[in-house]
């Protein structure tokens, strides 16, 4: 029904698992306590924060055109630098998006936001240091299910924009 605001597709999970599946890489599903701060989610994993993904939203106002809105990838224990996103958008600033308008664009719940661009109109940026990290850990948009991947399989499948984009 149209403007119901019920979807009877499939979830962006189901839509992700079967992604991975599709694709034919190797992966783990850990089930945990509902966890979206990546600190608290990275403890219960049991792995390294520097290993998790962790991903958000930002907005590079556009001034005369529209604005950009890129979903930021970087290692669970650093933070994005706002400026460095906007200078790769040509923008002289960035913020991260309102909640209501990040979980929209990226199809999840603030805490369980996955770190490709499955839904939404997302350019894809990761942070070079994520990449180095063997594995990937990521909430598998649901505060209850991560996924483990390896980062060269991550890199395949999201095609990010590889950028220095942390402090």
């Amino acid at each position: 029904m149209s403007g119901s605001g019920v979807s009877t597709g499939p979830s962006l999970s189901e839509r992700l698992l079967g992604l991975l599946d599709a694709s034919g890489v190797g992966y783990a599903l850990l089930a945990h306590a509902a966890e979206g701060r990546t600190d608290r989610a990275s403890e219960l994993r049991g792995h390294a924060l520097s290993a998790a993904a962790k991903s958000m939203v930002v907005t590079v106002p556009g001034g005369d055109r529209p604005d950009r809105h890129v979903l930021a990838v970087v290692p669970g224990d650093r933070r994005v630098a706002l400026s460095r996103v906007a200078r790769l958008y040509g923008g002289r600033k960035a913020r991260f998006t309102d909640r209501a308008l990040a979980e929209e664009l990226a199809g999840s719940v603030s805490g369980s936001i996955i770190p490709l661009a499955l839904h939404g109109d997302l350019d894809v940026l990761a942070d070079p240091a994520l990449l180095r990290e063997p594995t990937l850990y990521f909430n598998a948009a649901r505060l209850d299910l991560s996924v483990a991947l390896r980062a060269e399989d991550y890199r395949a499948l999201a095609n990010p924009t590889v950028a220095s984009i942390t402090e």
